[in-house]
C-alpha cells in the first residue's frame, strides 16, 4: 500500500509534492474553477468578499473574508497542520456557513499563499509557537479594527487548535468564544493512543504487513524521539482505518486536490502548499510533540468542542476528558458521529447546524447586551 503523509497534523504532505507541483492541464481546470468561482461569488449588497494580505508579525499574511451579511458575527479559522491552510478548500463545506457569519481564513507564517509572499528563511527563525500566538491576536485586533467588530468567534482546527486555544487564553478579551476542531490536548498522548487504536486494528483484520511495520517501532512512541519518520510510520496504519477520515482509508484525494479547483488558489500556491508543509515542520516538530494542555483549569471565554467519533489523528476522548474537568462561564461538547478529524469537510451539515445551535447565540446575545 503506497504511503501518505499527514499534512494536517505533523506529517505536512512528505510524499506528494512532486506530482502535487505538476500544473494539469490549465483549461479543463480553468474552466471547471471559473465554475466554482461563479457559484462562490457573494452577491448579496452588504456582502464580504475579498482576499488581499495584511501585515501580520511584521510579515505579510494572506486573508481571505467571506459573508453574506457584514453585520454578522465573524469567524476568525485557525488553520490546521502545521502549514496546511484550509483557504484551498473551503469552497468545499464553507457556503452555507457564509449565510450566517463572516468567515476569515489566513495562511500562517510559512504555510500556503504566505509561503509565497516571504522568503522563507528570513522568517525560519521566528517558526515558534509563541510567534503563531502572536500572529492570531494581531489578526483578531486587525480583523476589529478594518470590520468594527468588537469581538469575533475564534476558530482552531487540528494544529490550528495550538495557537488558537493559547491565544483565547492570553486576549479573551478579543473574542465571543473558543471552538476546538479536533482539539489538540496532549500531543504524546495522541501519538499513543492513534498508533494503539492502529495496531488494535490491524489486529483485528489479521493485517500481517500492518502489524509488522507497527511492531516495528513498537512501544511507540516510548521513550525514543518523536521523528518524523517514526510519525510517518506511526500514522499510516490509524490513518488507513479511518481515524483520519471515517470510513475512508488513508487515500484523501478529496482534501488535497481540492486546490485544483479553488478560485483562491492557482498552481504556485499549490505547489507552496507542499512546500510550506516541509518547511514548518522542519522547524516546528520540537516544540510541538511537548505541547500539554491538559494542565488547563479554567478558561476565561464560552468553549465549545466538536468532536469526531472515529477521530484517531486527535483522539477525542482526550478532549472530552479535558472539558468534563475544565471551568468555564458555558462549556460544550458536540460528537460528530460520522466524521473523524475533519469534521468540517465530513459533516458539512452537523458542522453549520453545531456553530447556529451552540456558537452563533453567544455572539448575536453578547452584542446585543452591548448594545443596550
Amino acid at each position: 500500500m503506497k504511503t501518505r503523509a499527514l499534512a494536517l497534523v505533523l506529517l505536512a504532505a512528505l510524499s506528494q509534492h512532486a506530482a502535487a507541483q505538476q500544473c494539469p492541464a490549465e483549461k479543463s481546470y480553468g474552466q471547471a474553477r471559473e465554475v466554482v468561482r461563479d457559484l462562490q461569488r457573494i452577491v448579496t449588497p452588504d456582502g464580504v468578499q475579498e482576499t488581499y494580505t495584511a501585515t501580520i508579525g511584521g510579515i505579510e499574511q494572506w486573508f481571505n473574508v467571506r459573508g453574506e451579511h457584514a453585520d454578522n458575527p465573524m469567524i476568525l479559522f485557525v488553520h490546521g497542520g502545521p502549514a496546511s491552510p484550509a483557504m484551498p478548500s473551503l469552497w468545499q463545506f464553507q457556503r452555507p456557513i457564509e449565510e450566517y457569519f463572516t468567515v476569515v481564513h489566513y495562511d500562517q507564517r510559512g504555510a500556503g499563499k504566505t509561503y509565497r509572499e516571504v522568503d522563507p528563511e528570513s522568517i525560519a527563525d521566528t517558526i515558534h509557537i509563541d510567534r503563531y500566538v502572536d500572529d492570531a491576536i494581531e489578526a483578531a485586533e486587525y480583523l476589529r479594527a478594518r470590520y468594527g467588530k468588537d469581538k469575533l468567534i475564534l476558530v482552531g482546527h487540528s494544529w490550528g487548535t495550538v495557537p488558537g486555544m493559547k491565544a483565547a487564553l492570553a486576549r479573551p478579551d478579543l473574542f465571543h468564544a473558543y471552538v476546538g476542531i479536533g482539539q489538540v490536548i496532549n500531543t504524546r498522548l495522541n501519538e499513543e493512543l492513534s498508533f494503539a487504536y492502529g495496531l488494535a486494528k490491524a489486529r483485528e483484520h489479521d493485517n500481517q504487513e500492518a502489524i509488522a511495520e507497527m511492531e516495528s517501532i513498537a512501544p511507540y512512541p516510548g521513550d525514543q524521539p518523536i521523528t518524523r519518520e517514526r510519525i510517518v510510520l506511526a500514522r499510516k496504519w490509524p490513518q488507513h482505518y479511518g481515524g483520519l477520515n471515517a470510513y475512508r482509508d488513508e487515500e484523501q484525494p478529496y482534501y488535497y486536490g481540492a486546490s485544483l479547483l479553488s478560485p483562491a488558489y492557482d498552481c504556485a500556491d499549490r505547489a507552496a502548499f507542499f512546500e510550506g508543509s516541509v518547511f514548518t515542520l522542519g522547524h516546528l516538530l520540537d516544540e510541538y510533540i511537548q505541547i500539554d494542555l491538559s494542565g488547563v483549569r479554567e478558561f476565561p471565554i464560552p468553549v465549545v468542542m466538536f468532536m469526531g467519533r472515529h477521530d484517531y489523528t486527535t483522539p477525542s476522548q482526550l478532549t472530552a476528558d479535558w472539558l468534563e474537568q475544565v471551568d468555564a462561564p458555558y462549556k460544550r461538547g458536540v460528537w460528530f458521529e460520522h466524521s473523524a478529524h475533519m469534521m468540517p469537510w465530513e459533516e458539512p451539515g452537523k458542522t453549520l447546524v453545531s456553530l447556529l445551535e451552540y456558537v452563533r447565540p453567544l455572539a448575536v446575545e453578547a452584542d446585543g447586551a452591548e448594545g443596550d
